[in-house]
Order: structure tokens, then sequence, then C-alpha cells
């Protein structure tokens, strides 16, 4: 288990939704970028069903328009500068032919020959259907590549914590326990503090349209509390 900043030499990050990979591993890339590193994000769909006020910012190709900008921003302020947008539909993952999706990425792995591979879990965090499809996708794709395969843990402290202001069983998308990993059987464990920390958050208030509610139920220092750690389990 890595408790400090690792250097993960390159790093290819995929993920399902904007906002996905700055609440997962938005420090881990930051701080590669510092050191040097190249750092490639990939993205599957342009969450245009993600509303968090469907006055505001309804669901549909509008939606899909401002995620891209606010994706955009956030990388940006991270340091991130290739990325790179698979443009399935939000919420329709899981019906894609995994063939076409893992031959893509695997293209891009064998194009981008990264030392450190970050994606969800099998159980894609909250069950969500699009998050076990890029998981999958991902495990197939970097399969006899040489990359370390990591994926997006939680821990139980980390479930206590978030437990005192939400009900985390609300944002699951099965009728299930959170899962968590034991501190013991992180890969990777990471508690960002400092100017990381600050970055982080900068880059993540540039997804306006996603942490409005978060923010106003946690306030900004409980926001940056929830975003500190970043922690993944080992790849099979």
């Amino acid at each position: 288990m890595i408790r400090a900043l690792p250097d993960l030499g390159t790093i290819l990050s995929v993920w399902a939704h904007p906002d996905d990979e700055g609440y997962c591993c938005g420090g881990l890339m930051a701080d590669a970028i510092e050191r040097g590193n190249r750092v490639v994000c990939v993205t599957a769909t342009r969450g245009e069903l993600g509303s968090t006020d469907e006055s505001r910012w309804p669901p549909g190709p509008q939606l899909a328009e401002i995620r891209t900008r606010e994706l955009a921003e956030s990388l940006r302020e991270l340091g991130v500068s290739e990325h790179i947008w698979l443009d399935y539909p939000d919420g329709g993952c899981a019906d894609i032919d995994p063939a076409e999706p893992i031959g893509r990425l695997r293209a891009i792995v064998d194009d981008v020959q990264p030392d450190t591979v970050l994606t969800f879990g099998p159980d894609g965090a909250t069950y969500h259907p699009d998050h076990i499809a890029v998981s999958n996708w991902t495990t197939a794709a970097v399969a006899g590549s040489g990359a370390a395969l990591h994926y997006n843990a939680t821990t139980p402290a980390w479930i206590e914590w978030i437990s005192q202001f939400i009900d985390p069983a609300m944002v699951m998308m099965a009728d299930k326990e959170p899962p968590v990993t034991p501190v013991d059987e992180l890969s990777i464990y990471v508690q960002l503090d400092g100017e990381l920390l600050d970055r982080k958050y900068r880059a993540m208030l540039h997804q306006e349209s996603q942490i409005g509610p978060l923010v106003e139920l946690l306030g900004a220092e409980g926001y940056r509390r929830m975003l500190a750690d970043e922690t993944f389990a080992p790849g099979i």
C-alpha cells in the first residue's frame, strides 16, 4: 500500500462521466503532471443525463455541451492536456457491444503505453451500470499490456465520515451496501493536503453543474475534506 504520493509514471485514466476523473484521481493526475509524467484521460460519455437541477440544467444535448466545457476547464486546472471522448450515450454503456469500446481502449493503451491505469472497480463504486461497463472494458483492454491496473476504492473510514452528512445508500444504483475496501488491501492510499488539495478543489469548482448540492450540504471545508482521499485497490 502506498500512503505517500507515488510516482505512477505515465498514467491512463479511464472513466464514465465528466467529474469521475476529478473526484477519483484529480490529485494523482495533477501530481503526475508536476513530476513531468504523461497523463491521458478518457471519458466514455458526456454526462447528458446527469443533472443536479433540471430547471437549470435540463438533461439533453445542452447539458452535454455544458459538461464538456466544464470538464475542459477542470482538466486545465489540473494540468491535464490529453483527453479523449469515447462519446457513448450516458446511461447506455451497458447496452453497447463491449468488443467495440474494448478495441478502442486497447488501441489507446497501445499508443500511450501507460505504466499505470486508473479506473472503476467491478462494482463501479456506486453500482452504476456505466461505471461497471467502463471497468469491464478497461480491464479487458489492459490485459497483457504490462500496465499496473488500479480500481477506485472507498475506505470504511471515508464512508463513516460521509455518513454524517448523507446516507451513502442514496447514491447507490442498486439495493446493496456501499462497497468498501479495508486500508490494508489498498494499492494506493493518498490523503491530499496543501496546494495539491487546493488545486483539486479549484478543478472541481469548474464542474458547477455537478457539485452544487454537495458543496451546499458539506460547506466548502467539508467538501474539501471529501476530496482529500484518493484510494485504489489492485486491479485484476
